[in-house]
């Protein structure tokens, strides 16, 4: 019988699952004839955990063992991590973070903004060790608003226990996305941040893909502005 916590099973039955249509997902590693384009940094923003939940690994939706699942629309958040000639990051830690269905971040000073307390089943954080092909997986929700802010999902990279890129994506087409603040000051770069989250076939609880490859810089971000 198949541990429903296990975020191992769950890759598994996503990569089995889902129909991914980006070749790039797909492209060896230096393949690439000429270089890509960095993925533009943005701000870490005022609520990365300040105390990191007791369950920090890739599978938001269930907390250690607990059965009982967050609320939102399950979403399978993958993608890539290549320098900019296209060669794979292995061993790069990536990790996001972002609020539950309720728009409430684990943070000790986020409680008042929200209203509603937030769902205690949402791990809120998580991280992922990149493969020797740059490839990660997360299995959270579809980001919801937050105050004035357009849905987005946090994202940090690490190389060597250095944060190499802070950045955010967005859901591409969301409504949102024209007022939001900070993707109007970055201007054209934002489409890179841009994600489609898509039915995945055959899901029968209406699950998503949503694949973010991440192209690192030549010249490592603090990620602290």
């Amino acid at each position: 019988m198949k541990n429903p916590s296990c975020p191992e099973c769950h890759r598994r039955d996503f990569l089995r699952r889902a129909t991914l249509g980006s070749a790039a997902f797909f492209t060896a590693p230096g393949a690439f004839a000429e270089a890509l384009t960095a993925t533009p940094p943005m701000t870490e923003g005022p609520f990365y955990p300040d105390k990191l939940p007791l369950d920090t690994d890739n599978d938001l939706v269930r907390i250690n063992d607990g059965m009982t699942p967050a609320i939102g629309a399950i979403t399978h958040l993958h993608g890539k991590v290549t320098d900019v000639k296209g060669n794979p990051v292995p061993n790069a830690r990536v990790e996001i973070w972002q609020v539950d269905n309720k728009g409430a971040y684990i943070h000790s000073k986020d409680g008042g903004l929200n209203g509603p307390k937030r769902d205690g089943n949402f791990q809120g954080f998580g991280r992922f060790m990149t493969a020797r092909d740059g490839r990660y997986y997360f299995r959270t929700i579809k980001p919801v608003p937050y105050g004035p802010r357009t849905p987005h999902i946090h994202v940090a990279v690490y190389r060597k226990d250095k944060r190499s890129l802070t950045t955010q994506c967005f859901i591409d087409g969301d409504k949102g996305n024209a007022k939001d603040g900070l993707i109007k000051r970055m201007g054209e770069p934002a489409r890179h941040l841009m994600v489609k989250f898509a039915p995945i076939p055959n899901s029968k609880t209406g699950e998503l893909s949503a694949e973010f490859n991440i192209i690192l810089g030549l010249t490592p971000d603090d990620g602290h502005e």
